[in-house]
C-alpha cells in the first residue's frame, strides 16, 4: 500500500462543461474550500483541486483533450458521499444557494444523518455523519 503521508488514497474526478461555475458553486454552496486551480489562457480549467474535511475532489473542464477527457466524454453523472459534521447546517447553506435537494436530511437505520444535492451538471452529492472505520 502506497504511503500517503496523511492525504486521501482515493480522490473521485470529475469533468464539467462549466468547471468555473462548478467550483463556484461547490465551494460557496456546499462547503468546499479550493486548494489549487490551474487554468489555460482562455479560462479552461485543467486541473483543480477542493477539499472538504481531510478529503478532496478532483475536477477540470470538459472538451480540453487528453486521455481521461476522451474516455469521459460519454459517462453520466457520478456520486460523492462527504462527510460533514452539521448535516443540517450545511443542508441550509445549500439551500440558502439554491442547489437542488433530492432528498432532505433525513435519519438513516445504519445511524447516519444524511441528505442528498444534485450539482448545477447532474452530479449526485450526499452529505453525512457516517464515517466508516478504514481498518484492515
Amino acid at each position: 500500500m502506497a504511503d500517503t503521508s496523511g492525504r486521501p488514497s482515493v480522490y473521485p474526478t470529475l469533468l464539467y462543461a462549466d468547471a468555473p461555475a462548478a467550483i463556484a458553486q461547490l465551494t460557496q454552496a456546499l462547503g468546499f474550500t479550493e486548494l489549487a486551480v490551474y487554468e489555460s489562457e482562455d479560462g479552461t480549467v485543467l486541473h483543480a483541486e477542493l477539499t472538504q474535511g481531510n478529503g478532496a475532489v478532483m475536477l477540470g473542464s470538459k472538451g480540453r483533450g487528453g486521455a481521461f477527457d476522451e474516455a469521459m466524454g460519454s459517462a453520466g453523472p457520478t456520486g460523492v458521499y462527504v462527510v460533514v459534521d452539521d448535516v443540517d447546517a450545511h443542508h441550509r447553506r445549500a439551500v440558502e444557494h439554491g442547489v437542488e435537494i433530492l432528498m432532505p436530511p433525513t435519519d438513516q437505520d445504519y445511524g447516519s444523518r444524511d441528505y442528498m444535492a444534485r450539482d448545477a451538471e447532474g452530479n449526485i452529492w450526499s452529505f453525512g455523519t457516517y464515517a466508516p472505520a478504514m481498518t484492515p
